[in-house]
């Protein structure tokens, strides 16, 4: 076959590995296995899921995950600067000093900027060790 590569064995002991982890994990009746499913079946029931067919749970499902990931990102970008807004204008409206309320703008923004700083650099440094990690698998196995 002309799509696959030479080498297929690692990739049929691979797949025998996964399948074989999937299914102790999934089949065996653990203690963790157990308490998944009850969380699934507390899930569905609350969320009246269980009386849907597959594709529609999965309809619901996406939607519930995008709006949840899209109003994590927002929150995560747009908080800080909202807070310094609203700082600024309290503290305007409480002084009255529009300098003064300038001036600890700054030195709060700055350290909004830090903390922000600090952020993308641990999700950059995290993304650079998992492509070493994966490279090195990868190279580790013989597949490249």
């Amino acid at each position: 076959m002309a799509f696959l590569p030479e080498p297929s064995t690692p990739y049929a002991v691979a797949g025998a590995l996964l399948a074989i982890t999937a299914a102790s994990v999934l089949f065996l009746p653990t203690s963790f296995t157990q308490w998944l499913r009850k969380k699934n079946y507390q899930y569905e029931v609350t969320s009246s899921l269980y009386m849907l067919t597959p594709t529609e749970k999965f309809i619901f499902n996406s939607v519930l995950f995008l709006t949840t990931s899209m109003l994590t990102i927002a929150t995560i970008l747009y908080l800080p600067n909202h807070i310094a807004i609203i700082c600024r204008r309290a503290y305007y409206y409480f002084a009255g000093d529009a300098e003064l309320s300038r001036n600890m703008a700054a030195q709060l923004g700055g350290k909004v900027e830090e903390f922000a700083g600090a952020v993308v650099d641990v999700a950059v440094n995290t993304k650079v060790a998992v492509e070493e990690a994966a490279k090195g698998a990868v190279e580790g196995m013989g597949w490249s």
